[in-house]
């Protein structure tokens, strides 16, 4: 008991259940070490007593939690509710918060007596601060104080408009005729400005364009990057660099050399079966830039530099730090000399200033990207999109990535995040992602979280959270352990939330949860009632409490995108033609005969082809794939989702997933270029071009036949 009790208070579970009816029991020894990586020590039953007992010693004499949130325009939060009359609270305000007096001064009153109990009130001493990070300090007449972080959040974040839909692409895989061997973000401002002013749409969303770990070969993953907080320079355009339109003799005939090799990188993808090689693409790029960086800033420029340095602050010159010493001892910190390993040692401030050119070069490429993602957003803006572009935050980073060194107190070493054995994977999954500590971000006011979110918000029109459940909790696994043999560990979500949606808020920017998958009971309610955005995927909506048939259209829920299929599944193409399922048989990944996965898949493909049949959304009759995918967006625009998200591979009637998860060398993941039915890579001229993508597209714009279902048409 001792155990499970100390593990309550630091947020660890120590069971979980798979399914609805069957509940496990965590190991005590995953306890043990999940809570060590929190700094608890329960390796003996002595060792659980004493951290049991300063644990609850901290918790009674605590007067607030180190965060505490206030959402604006609704009761006071229990912890302030809860102290004691005549205790004097002080708000120091964020700075910039113009509105604000500083300080702002309240004294605890009472609670009337004729308040009814239970009744939720805002007392009439409190005075709320405005919207931002605070510093709230508490002193009562026993002498109590104590500092801690205030959130004062908005009750929401910012909505889209009632009805829009926008492509979803991995900006990698769509090469356009200029691209140096993988997509770029030139390409991406083309496709936003060509997609808003042809089409109408409204949003481009993207996959996670965080920065690599360097090295050869470089995990391709977007979804396991170095670092979250700084984009990858891989995705700059160079022509579009100020600077490259100066640079003189000999740099300019070698600039022409690294650009014809970057055309014989795109030639080899797009028309000799290559795969995408964003190592041989990072090796041209960085000998350009190396020569570009050579040209000196013009006053104007250097100034806009000079200011991007300041608002980056220390957390752009540790990342730089950790490239440029990455370039010397390699991307592993773990290995490198003792002394190096922590970014505020004496070591580590001698090779700030040893390193003091190629720390400025990484400065500068972070710069470079930053006006580039600036230049995507303009340009999806000014085309007429109600959004833009919409960017991808991954659920975490590479245990040896630039994150983890600069923030060192921020992770939980030793543990790994992933799900828990359930109904699709009795294995559970691992994913070799060091989660954040819960006390370490509440102890900071979140700072991290608030930063991280900040960079990424700053030219996006919505941000797409990958696993947005873990704000509410992730599946700790101790490294060296199975991912069966892991536990939940809680984070305060409301904290999560309110930091979320305050970032959002100043931004100006949509939030989009994917959360599919096992998703603990409340998640989504409490998502939806701060207007996080859920994700819809149409062959996963199902009347699950029923019959469980397709999901009438009119059932799905308004706040989400929905689409019929993302960066982890079929493409629509192959899902309806059974594609899918033979490529695991090929790659061995069936727990079933072909003929038995065949069977089910088409039995399932049949009902919803016949269910739209019977809604009229497929005029054109069976047999017709292209018929068929243009069926499945005309469902997908008769439910109430606000946001309709067309896998820009289904325009070209690709058949590869991008992801095939499950697999590592099996399968090119992350590393396909953008193809058409035959398998023949696309160029975004050619995307943008073809015939098949403006016939879909016209449904996605409305045409007359999209409303051509007789009312209250159900699958039957």
């Amino acid at each position: 008991m001792g155990l499970s009790r100390l593990a309550a208070l630091h947020g660890v579970a120590t069971s979980f259940s798979p399914s609805a009816d069957v509940t496990v029991s965590v190991p005590d020894d995953t306890v043990t070490a999940v809570l060590a990586a929190l700094g608890v020590d329960a390796a003996t039953p002595a060792d659980v007593r004493r951290s049991l007992d300063a644990a609850e010693s901290a918790a009674a004499s605590r007067l607030l939690p180190p965060t505490v949130v206030a959402w604006s325009g609704e009761p006071l939060p229990a912890a302030l509710s809860a102290l004691p009359p005549g205790a004097v609270l002080t708000v120091d305000p964020e700075p910039g918060t113009s509105d604000a007096p500083s300080p702002l001064r309240m004294r605890v009153l009472p609670a009337p007596a004729t308040h009814p109990p239970g009744a939720p009130e805002t007392p009439s001493w409190w005075t709320e601060p405005p919207l931002g990070v605070h510093r709230l300090t508490v002193r009562t007449q026993d002498h109590r104080h104590a500092t801690v972080t205030l959130v004062v959040a908005p009750d929401r974040v910012p909505q889209p408009p009632a009805r829009t839909h926008g492509f979803l692409v991995q900006l990698y895989s769509m090469l356009s005729a200029r691209s140096w061997g993988m997509g770029d973000l030139a390409d991406l401002a083309d496709l936003a400005a060509w997609a808003g002013r042809t089409l109408g749409s409204d949003f481009v969303q993207v996959n996670p364009l965080h920065a690599a770990v360097p090295g050869r070969p470089a995990d391709p993953s977007p979804y396991r990057p170095s670092s979250r907080r700084f984009p990858d320079p891989v995705h700059l355009h160079i022509e579009s660099i100020p600077e490259y339109g100066h640079v003189a003799e000999p740099g300019r005939a070698a600039l022409d050399d690294l650009r014809q090799e970057a055309a014989a990188l795109r030639e080899a993808v797009l028309n000799k079966g290559a795969l995408i090689d964003r190592d041989a693409v990072r090796d041209l790029k960085n000998q350009a830039l190396e020569i570009v960086h050579e040209v000196p800033l013009t006053p104007g420029r250097r100034a806009a530099y000079c200011d991007f340095l300041a608002e980056q602050g220390q957390a752009l010159e540790d990342h730089a730090l950790w490239c440029a010493l990455a370039e010397v001892h390699g991307p592993l910190w773990r290995a490198w000399p003792e002394g190096l390993r922590d970014p505020r040692s004496p070591e580590s401030a001698r090779a700030r200033t040893a390193l003091l050119d190629r720390v400025d070069f990484h400065c500068r490429l972070a710069w470079l990207t930053d006006t580039q993602l600036a230049t995507a957003q303009s340009a999806a803006r000014e085309s007429g999109m109600a959004v833009g572009i919409v960017h991808d935050l991954a659920v975490g980073v590479h245990p040896d990535g630039a994150d983890t060194w600069a923030q060192q107190d921020a992770f939980a070493h030793g543990m790994s995040v992933g799900a828990p054995p359930d109904a699709f994977n009795a294995h559970g999954q691992d994913w070799g992602l060091p989660p954040w500590r819960p006390d370490a971000l509440a102890a900071s006011g979140y700072a991290p979280y608030r930063d991280l979110l900040r960079g990424l918000l700053a030219h996006a029109g919505a941000l797409r959270i990958d696993h947005v459940m873990g704000l509410f909790r992730l599946w700790w696994v101790p490294v060296g352990h199975p991912p069966t043999e892991g536990a939940y560990v809680s984070q305060d979500a409301e904290a999560m939330l309110a930091v979320l949606v305050l970032e959002a808020h100043r931004a100006g920017a949509v939030v989009i949860g994917e959360d599919l998958g096992t998703v603990e009971p409340g998640v989504r309610e409490a998502l939806a009632r701060r207007g996080v955005l859920g994700t819809s995927v149409l062959w996963f909506e199902r009347d699950w409490d029923g019959t469980g048939r397709p999901l009438a259209p009119e059932k799905w829920r308004q706040d989400c995108v929905a689409t019929a299929t993302t960066h982890d599944l079929p493409s629509t193409a192959a899902r309806l033609t059974g594609d899918h399922v033979t490529l695991r048989h090929r790659l061995g990944l069936l727990s079933r005969s072909l003929e038995q996965e065949l069977a089910e898949d088409a039995a399932d493909t049949a009902e919803w082809l016949a269910y739209l049949a019977r809604l009229r959304l497929l005029p054109e009759g069976g047999g017709d794939e292209e018929a068929a995918v243009r069926a499945v967006h005309r469902f997908l625009l008769r439910t109430p989702a606000r946001m309709t998200g067309v896998w820009l591979p289904d325009t070209v009637g690709d058949r590869r997933p991008q992801n095939l998860p499950g697999t590592w060398d099996q399968y090119p993941n992350w590393r396909l270029p953008v193809a058409d039915a035959e398998g023949h890579p696309v160029t975004l001229e050619e995307i943008t071009a073809s015939p098949r993508l403006h016939r879909l597209m016209a449904v996605l714009r409305g045409g007359p036949e999209v409303r051509t279902a007789p009312p209250g048409a159900r699958p039957s």
